[in-house]
């Protein structure tokens, strides 16, 4: 049992982005006073920064480059961008528009804005003790969950792992499904498929029936998106409610965990890191593998095979010491006892599948 945060405020609905420059100028109560905009790097021949409330003047635009997971290194640079442009003066926001990548990103700026040291400082539980600065998620893609977790994840020189903290969730989201017209096929169901599954492995986990129910009506949202027609509204409302479910969660499950090993040792993205995962995981999830696998087929997505063909035992190793640091998700799966039952050479053979 703990003490659940969720986000502040949140405004749903197509065309809702024309709400941000109402929420912006609420918070500037000094004409100087900045806001940072961190965008996905995809908008930037779109010239979406013309539709956008940004004073050139004294607000930050800074475009994020989404080729690779977010890196401790890249976070703590930006960090540092934004403390010398700002001078001494924080931002009256910080907003982060785009997947989870950019919306990751920003919920660590914002607390290293206010918090001493570097963003691998803080990877793991509760570890931030200062309210960060007041950020805004726009997700333009759906199925991260990122603009209404407590997680935001990035690669460090120890693993993948999250800064997991109450301070992470956003205090303002908009949910603007005509984002997603604007997606790619394939990126846009890898990024669904992480809802799908996360809803699954909440759904398995030894959880509360808050998060399984959220978790419950994502999956079947989410069901109705891949099974039947695709929906946009749909689709990201089954993503913010899936994230509902992981900030409410006290555990994971199997996928996740042993995907990081992938996106850390073979720099695989996270959406196509989960489905690698989950199609070696039939032993754990034998009731959802072949919709799974059929979800993929219909919508002509094919899974890279044969991945650990040229895999060293050192990186087989960093793999799986990569999955064992996610405790909470497997314990979530195991019990108390899992460190017994998922063992660093039971994660290695399962690996050894893909």
């Amino acid at each position: 049992m703990r003490n659940n945060k969720n986000v502040t405020y949140y405004i749903f609905g197509k065309g809702s982005i024309v709400e941000l420059q109402n929420i912006i100028e609420k918070r500037k109560k000094d004409k100087n006073a900045s806001v940072v905009f961190f965008i996905d790097d995809f908008f930037r021949d779109k010239k979406i920064e013309k539709n956008l409330p940004i004073n050139k003047k004294n607000d930050i635009l800074i475009f994020i480059s989404t080729e690779t997971e977010p890196k401790a290194g890249y976070i703590n640079f930006l960090t540092a961008c934004v403390k010398e442009k700002c001078d001494k003066n924080l931002p009256v926001a910080v907003i982060g528009m785009g997947g989870g990548t950019t919306m990751d990103i920003a919920k660590c700026v914002s607390i290293l804005l206010t918090n001493p040291g570097k963003a691998e400082d803080y990877q793991g539980w509760d570890l931030v003790k200062k309210p960060a600065v007041y950020k805004i998620g726009i997700p333009t893609i759906a199925g991260a969950g990122a603009e209404a977790t407590r997680t935001a994840v990035f690669t460090s020189k120890k693993a993948k792992l999250g800064i997991n903290s109450d301070y992470s969730v956003f205090d303002q989201i908009i949910l603007d499904p005509n984002f997603l017209e604007t997606v790619p096929n394939d990126k846009l169901i890898y990024t669904a498929m992480d809802c799908y599954l996360h809803d699954i492995e909440l759904l398995k986990g030894d959880n509360s029936e808050i998060t399984k129910s959220l978790a419950d009506k994502s999956l079947q949202l989410m069901r109705e998106v891949f099974l039947k027609k695709m929906n946009y509204e749909k689709l990201m409302i089954a993503s913010y409610l899936g994230g509902c479910a992981m900030a409410t969660a006290l555990g994971g499950h199997i996928c996740h965990p042993v995907s990081y090993g992938l996106s850390f040792v073979l720099g695989y993205r996270h959406g196509m890191a989960v489905c690698i995962a989950f199609n070696a995981l039939e032993e754990y999830y034998p009731d959802f593998i072949e919709e799974f696998r059929g979800i993929l087929k219909k919508f002509k997505v094919k899974l890279p095979k044969n991945i650990m063909k040229n895999v060293t035992e050192e990186q087989l190793n960093q793999m799986a010491e990569s999955t064992l640091k996610n405790e909470k998700p497997l314990m979530s799966a195991f019990g108390k006892n899992w460190q017994k039952i998922f063992t660093k050479e039971k994660v290695k053979k399962i690996l050894l599948k893909m």
